[in-house]
């Protein structure tokens, strides 16, 4: 009987160590929140107190007045604040790919993600608080030039000029990247 159990114990004991290890796994791995891209915008930055003062919907395109309001609404995005009670969290968003750097032709390293289509290719980019820098450690492969993807990671408070692309108030270090589906 004793041979029994010893042999009984022998065979359970790796799978229970395997159930335990599992487990464990499980509780380390983040789980993401999904976020919208709103939840990026603190609620004391109000933009539309700065479009109002600026009547730009009395302007004519190309006229002295709409050339120097743009340059001041530019200003204003760059500047525009990140939301401090998002620091730290996992989160899961969709967005769209602009390109930084390109480690060679089939895979990325670092690019902006952005709220919609064609935003930091067109002027002036989003604001700040509505671009986030995402700088992999492992290249991504099939991801292209305004690809929608799926980023998942813990999203930081770190502003980041990336030139003609827009500034941005946030940066990730994903723990995965993928097409949105």
């Amino acid at each position: 009987m004793r041979n029994s159990l010893k042999i009984a114990l022998v065979l359970l004991l790796p799978l229970m160590l395997f159930g335990h290890e599992a487990a464990a796994e499980k509780k380390s791995a983040p789980k993401y929140r999904e976020i919208k891209w709103e939840e990026l915008v603190p609620a004391s930055w109000q933009p539309e107190k700065l479009l109002a003062s600026l009547n730009v919907d009395k302007l004519s395109d190309s006229s002295p007045e709409a050339i120097k309001a743009l340059k001041i609404i530019e200003e204003e995005w760059k500047k525009a604040p990140a939301n401090p009670l998002i620091q730290g969290q996992a989160i899961k968003l969709p967005g769209y790919v602009v390109p930084l750097d390109w480690e060679n032709s089939a895979t990325l390293k670092e690019f902006l993600l952005v709220p919609y289509f064609g935003a930091c290719i067109h002027t002036p980019p989003p604001p700040a608080n509505q671009i986030i820098y995402i700088r992999m450690e492992t290249p991504a492969k099939g991801i292209k030039s305004m690809s929608a993807v799926w980023v998942y990671g813990k999203l930081e408070l770190e502003r980041n000029d990336s030139g003609l692309m827009g500034s941005s108030s946030y940066s990730m270090r994903p723990d995965k990247v993928e097409l949105y589906k």
